[in-house]
């Protein structure tokens, strides 16, 4: 079975190659570092002017924190956007191609040949965000001088998020068409965001009831309670007024969460398979 599955990722990649899906995913991603390492030497040579060193704030850190933080929205969003690329039509879009029928009769299990779709869609996103939030951590260190508090924490958050969002989109591509599991996984991913976005709202509003929501969502959708786990980890040493003034990201703030929420990731992420997995049996080809 093993080996089936490392047959099935491979043929996957090379058909993503044939289809140049890693070509515009590289292009958007040369684009996005170039742009970033651009904005973050500009912000730094005027980081003097970010609010001085007033109650004892760090304009260096300040800066960083914020930059990376959008960084690492930003990787989150391009791993999404790899994400449906390589599973938008993993299923039900090849099947009304007539791509799985050859696949099933030799034989293949239904379950293996999930596995191999979703090993090679999740191991390339979980690589390919690891990789860009890394350079974006170079690029600011290179730059500004500044490194987070940690790395190793945000940038497994990150890839057990995007891996949640491959699986969710392979998970689609079992019920819905190409079409429409595509727009269906970037409005979940944009609903993730947005509720992270409410809690801070309600954080600053002193609203109990859109701090619960956010916190509930964090939960139903667990890719957004690690982006904030991971936000909260660049600066979780940093302390006094700095901390404070500091801004991570453009949806949602840094919130901690214990290893309870690491641990319901990777039950959500078997729940999820295995969701996919029985509508894929019960499914006509």
């Amino acid at each position: 079975m093993i080996a089936q599955i490392r047959v099935i990722a491979l043929f996957t990649l090379r058909e993503s190659l044939r289809r140049r899906v890693f070509v515009v995913v590289g292009l958007l991603t040369v684009a996005f570092l170039g742009l970033y390492g651009l904005g973050t030497w500009r912000l730094f040579l005027d980081s003097d002017n970010i609010g001085g060193n007033q109650l004892g704030v760090e304009p260096q850190v300040i800066a960083g924190a914020t930059l990376l933080g959008l960084a690492m929205f930003g990787t989150l969003f391009l791993g999404t956007v790899l994400a449906v690329f390589l599973t938008l039509g993993a299923v039900r879009g090849d099947a009304e191609r007539g791509l799985l029928q050859p696949l099933l009769v030799r034989p293949v299990s239904r379950a293996t040949l999930l596995l191999g779709r979703y090993t090679a869609a999740a191991s390339v996103c979980v690589l390919y965000v690891a990789g860009v939030f890394l350079a974006a951590a170079v690029i600011t260190w290179v730059f500004g001088e500044w490194w987070p508090d940690h790395v190793v924490g945000p940038t497994l958050g990150l890839m057990l998020g995007v891996a949640i969002i491959a699986a969710l989109s392979l998970a689609g591509s079992v019920y819905l068409s190409s079409t429409a599991n595509g727009i269906a996984v970037f409005m979940v991913f944009g609903a993730g965001l947005v509720a992270g976005l409410l809690g801070q709202i309600g954080e600053a509003l002193n609203s109990d009831w859109l701090e619960n929501t956010a916190k509930v969502a964090s939960w139903l959708l667990p890719f957004e309670g690690l982006y904030q786990a991971s936000l909260a980890g660049l600066t979780a040493d940093t302390i006094g007024f700095t901390r404070l003034a500091i801004d991570l990201g453009p949806f949602g703030g840094a919130q901690s969460a214990g290893p309870g929420l690491w641990l319901w990731a990777l039950v959500y992420l078997g729940l999820v398979g295995a969701w996919a997995l029985r509508g894929f049996s019960r499914r006509d080809l």
